[in-house]
């Protein structure tokens, strides 16, 4: 199962990305100013992806991605895949897994791994 992941950018606005279910990321959402937009859009994602449209791209070194559109515009974009084939399994991951997705919020969980850095104290042993 995929999962959505909020989370908050250094310039203060909030993004979502959709991570597989092995977690790699598959897409990133656009800046968003409000919490609550990146709900209303996972939400809108959730009930209705077939009314998204992807549009494929290719870099100039080769690469392969997507952009997520509604409307006109753009919502969110893919990471880059090494081939055509690795991005049109992209695309069915999201359609097979998005609708039933979990939405975790770290948007304000700054310092979620802060203990990481400090060494554990390990008991004396004989």
């Amino acid at each position: 199962m995929g999962m959505f992941v909020i989370s908050k950018r250094q310039n203060g606005d909030y993004k979502f990305v959709f991570t597989s279910r092995k977690g790699k990321t598959i897409f990133t959402s656009i800046g968003l100013k409000k919490k609550q937009d990146c709900k209303t859009m996972i939400n809108g994602l959730a009930g209705h992806i077939h009314q998204f449209s992807f549009r494929k791209k290719s870099t100039p070194s080769g690469k392969h991605y997507f952009r997520l559109i509604k409307d006109g515009f753009v919502l969110a974009t893919s990471r880059k895949y090494s081939t055509p084939l690795m991005l049109s399994k992209g695309i069915d991951e999201i359609l097979k897994y998005l609708p039933e997705a979990e939405t975790l919020d770290f948007s304000e969980n700054d310092d979620i791994f802060k203990d990481d850095n400090k060494l554990v104290e390990q008991p004396n042993s004989l």
